[in-house]
């Protein structure tokens, strides 16, 4: 009983370090004996590496935590469905659960564009949980999935993306007619504006593209990950932003955990909170883990050759031109997209942050 009370202290600690008032949120109930156990299908945009071994680590230990009253069966990119089917198999029930790219939403919910990093804007991790858990983000992301017959059960924190290369990128001109793979929409919109040719690749394609010349340039997460899938092997470059921005239009990559309505339904009300509780330690656990492998992913790259080239401060503002009215431009597209992004643009706006200014956003109007 002792150790079982531990553990409700330590998920109750846990859940109040993420939303207001989740302190006060029990554990689930503990399943008797003659209980069963619900497993989940769970599918994960990672194809490998850290990102993968991270995710399943965390899905292991959910059926312990439960008492046996929920478990997660993992599954890997790929593995059941792809990457960019992720969300047909959760509202179908192929899947129960994913943890996807939150950006691959913005195919069936083009506010998703906002739900996750764009080019120069929000810049930091507890930024976005500000977003999320303070300014109404959660409850608009909830509302936007359930339309779409998912429950969006929260944001999952990974880093920055970087770019690998086969030839060297100083500057922002250095992109200029590049094959280019992105994830789409903005992030794509302001590449091609400074003159890369894009194209939208799953991250498991990203390798053989590189390797057979599809592709001069892509972006995938962070150093960790792309060591282990390769990408030192086909690529000699990785760039960046300036020192302390990693990461110019993707400086924090989110990802999430969603659930099928029909798998959320049929939970109790005290696990769907459990579940809640659970999403926000393992996007702490993620993030902290995945930067750890970063650190180490760094030695590995230099011992294999690659150098590491900087965009400078000028660049950064060259960016910030073109990227402003990109903003506007995708959050006039519809009115969900408006009004996330007039709450986040407020924020940077704001004493707190100052990432834009009057001046930039001069002749530039929401539709609201």
């Amino acid at each position: 009983m002792q150790k079982m009370t531990t553990r409700r202290q330590a998920l109750r600690t846990l859940a109040g370090a993420g939303t207001a008032g989740a302190a006060t949120l029990a554990a689930p109930h503990i399943a008797s004996a003659q209980g069963q156990t619900t497993t989940w299908k769970i599918q994960t945009s990672w194809p490998g590496g850290a990102g993968l071994q991270i995710f399943k680590d965390w899905c292991a230990t959910i059926e312990e935590k439960t008492g046996g009253e929920l478990a997660f069966q993992p599954f890997g990119a790929n593995d059941v469905v792809g990457d960019f089917q992720l969300y047909d198999a959760v509202k179908n029930g192929v899947l129960d659960a994913v943890n996807p790219f939150t950006i691959y939403a913005q195919g069936i919910i083009p506010a998703a564009t906002f739900l996750t990093s764009y080019p120069l804007g929000l810049r930091n991790p507890h930024e976005w949980d500000v977003f999320y858990y303070s300014l109404g983000g959660l409850e608009i992301a909830r509302e936007l999935y359930e339309a779409q017959g998912m429950k969006f059960v929260g944001p999952v924190h990974h880093g920055p993306n970087i770019i690998h290369s086969k030839v060297p990128i100083r500057s922002i001109d250095d992109f200029r007619g590049r094959k280019m793979r992105l994830p789409g929409g903005m992030v794509a919109e302001v590449f091609t504006e400074i003159g890369a040719e894009t194209t939208v690749l799953p991250g498991s394609e990203i390798f053989p593209a590189l390797e057979k010349g599809t592709i001069d340039v892509a972006d995938y997460v962070g150093p960790a990950v792309n060591y282990a899938l390769g990408f030192s092997q086909v690529t000699n470059y990785i760039s960046m932003g300036p020192p302390g921005f990693m990461s110019l239009y993707q400086p924090v990559d989110l990802m999430d955990i969603t659930v099928g309505m029909d798998a959320w339904n049929a939970l109790s009300p005290q696990m769907q909170q459990f579940v809640e509780m659970e999403t926000h330690v393992y996007s702490d656990m993620h993030h902290a883990a995945i930067q750890k492998a970063d650190q180490e992913a760094w030695a590995k790259f230099e011992a294999d050759g690659t150098e590491i080239t900087r965009l400078s401060q000028d660049d950064v503002e060259l960016m910030t031109e073109v990227a402003v009215p990109i903003w506007f431009n995708y959050a006039n597209r519809d009115k969900d997209s408006a009004r996330i992004f007039k709450i986040q643009l407020d924020y940077m706006m704001s004493g707190s942050l100052g990432y834009v200014t009057p001046e930039q956003i001069e002749g530039l109007e929401l539709d609201l």
